[in-house]
């Protein structure tokens, strides 16, 4: 397996060392520069390294993954540049979509998700998050188990019922905030996200694959349509990126990454977020590279990336931005101004100079140093840049080494079936798992989930699963207050 992806040619030629590639990175530039080509060269290095990938479909284009490019003028122009011996090829790929139509269905429990994050995807105002609060840590108390949105739902209806009982014992509930919850809930759920809150959740070993000849899968997740609610992409990503904090062992510096996960539209994940939100943001991001992941952010501009959270980013790739408006100007100063400078280039003139195709490339060095900035000319791409037909969509779900083990929901005993005493029967079985053929995990991947089965585990206890357990050794005595679930860690009260 190669141990550099070639990333382009300025200079000399570029190339991404893999022992560094989990100090994650940052693409940007203006619509229609070329991110998404730079994306898809980065993903078909690390998956022909063995590395798999994750990565959200926001335009619906990279279904092409898939399949292999075919030779064009431009192309065959751009290998001769670089001195390529350009062959198209297919990724394995695996497709997954939060509403199970164009990918294997992905879903969270509501108790995964936590308060925090909730209430911002419900748009929820401070006092209305205090009730949502409420019912939590009530569900904590009582042993309800919080699995979709059914169960909330409830949950809130009772809260709201008998918030006479549950003044003295939590604070006061308003019946205004119970209901402006219940239509915040109402409105989620008329986006489609109540096909994301349930049973059986993602197991993330199954993130984690290796193809039979030894590529790592190509994880895409289809949000073409998930971009009409971006508070539910945002918050999705948001939780995925935790878990994995959580779940993975500590490795240290490592040959190559076990994961990279690229996060498309990222100044979704910053709008309005409070400060203790992206805090956290940069916690993790700092963190989570010792765990043998890298984050590679796209986006438009730098400046929609925080500062502590850009300067974790050691790998820069940035395409061309124009300078129109006096924020235009101020974001090609800050993007300039980011780079290791060259004495041979003006590098904030080269941003609004670039071309198609072209970018103005740093990367660390073995030793973790970055290189100067060059003006480079990106590989051309060797999948298909066109968009994938539903018939082969379907080829490819059908040869899915995790076919057949999400399609199921599972509805079992729960907060809706206690708090309205009608109880039903148990669903306590599992999907039958499909013959994985010879796919197997990347080296150091979470073992398969016993969540494959329905969890059992209360809210308290699924809190313990939480991203605050790595950050412990930071938090010091405050873990001793009460930890609030959330997708990037706990947000503490105080």
């Amino acid at each position: 397996m190669a141990e550099k992806i070639f990333i382009g040619g300025g200079e000399s030629p570029l190339w991404l060392d893999l022992s560094v590639a989990n100090r994650h990175g940052l693409i940007a530039g203006a619509t229609g520069t070329g991110k998404t080509v730079s994306l898809r060269v980065l993903a078909e290095g690390f998956s022909a390294a063995g590395v798999p990938v994750f990565m959200a479909d926001v335009k619906g284009d990279l279904g092409g993954l898939a399949k292999p490019g075919e030779t064009s003028p431009r192309i065959a122009e751009r290998a001769a540049k670089l001195k390529l011996d350009w062959q198209g090829a297919g990724l394995p790929v695996v497709f997954w979509d939060l509403f199970g139509r164009q990918g294997h269905p992905v879903r969270a429990t509501v108790s995964d998700i936590g308060p925090i994050l909730l209430a911002r995807m419900l748009g929820l105002t401070d006092v209305q998050e205090g009730v949502l609060n409420v019912a939590f840590r009530y569900a904590d108390d009582e042993g309800l188990l919080l699995l979709d949105l059914k169960d909330l739902r409830a949950l809130i209806s009772y809260v709201g019922e008998n918030a006479n009982q549950l003044n003295s014992r939590y604070g006061a509930v308003a019946s205004s905030s119970v209901g402006a919850i219940q239509r915040a809930l109402l409105a989620l759920e008329n986006q489609g996200a109540d096909s994301f809150f349930g049973e059986p959740a993602l197991d993330f070993a199954d993130l984690m694959m290796v193809a039979p000849d030894g590529r790592g899968a190509v994880n895409v997740l289809a949000a073409d349509e998930l971009m009409k609610s971006p508070a539910l992409y945002a918050t999705f990503l948001l939780w995925m990126l935790s878990e994995l904090f959580e779940s993975l062992p500590e490795v240290g510096d490592v040959a190559k990454p076990k994961l990279v996960f690229f996060f498309d539209e990222a100044h979704l994940l910053f709008n309005d977020a409070p400060t203790a939100l992206v805090t956290q943001v940069e916690q993790v991001v700092r963190l989570i590279r010792s765990k043998g992941v890298g984050v590679y952010f796209v986006t438009q501009s730098p400046l929609d990336i925080p500062e502590t959270v850009l300067g974790q980013l050691g790998h820069r790739i940035q395409h061309a931005l124009r300078a129109f408006t006096p924020r235009d100007q101020k974001a090609v100063r800050a993007a300039a101004e980011t780079f290791r400078p060259n004495p041979r280039l003006d590098t904030a003139q080269a941003i609004q100079e670039l071309g198609k195709g072209e970018a103005l490339v740093s990367l660390l060095d073995g030793d973790g140093i970055p290189g100067m900035v060059q003006r480079a000319l990106i590989a051309p791409p060797a999948t298909s840049l066109s968009v994938l037909a539903d018939d082969q969509r379907r080829q490819v779900m059908e040869e899915s080494p995790v076919k057949g083990e999400y399609e199921a929901a599972i509805d079992r005993d729960s907060a809706y079936e206690r708090l309205t005493a009608r109880a039903s029967p148990v669903q306590d079985s599992a999907p039958t798992p499909q013959h994985r053929g010879a796919w197997g995990r990347v080296e150091g991947a979470p073992p398969p989930s016993p969540r494959r089965r329905p969890a059992t585990d209360t809210i308290a206890e699924a809190a313990v699963k939480s991203v605050a357990r790595g950050l412990a050794s930071s938090l010091g005595s405050a873990l001793g207050r009460q930890i609030v679930r959330g997708v990037l860690g706990a947000i503490l009260k105080r």
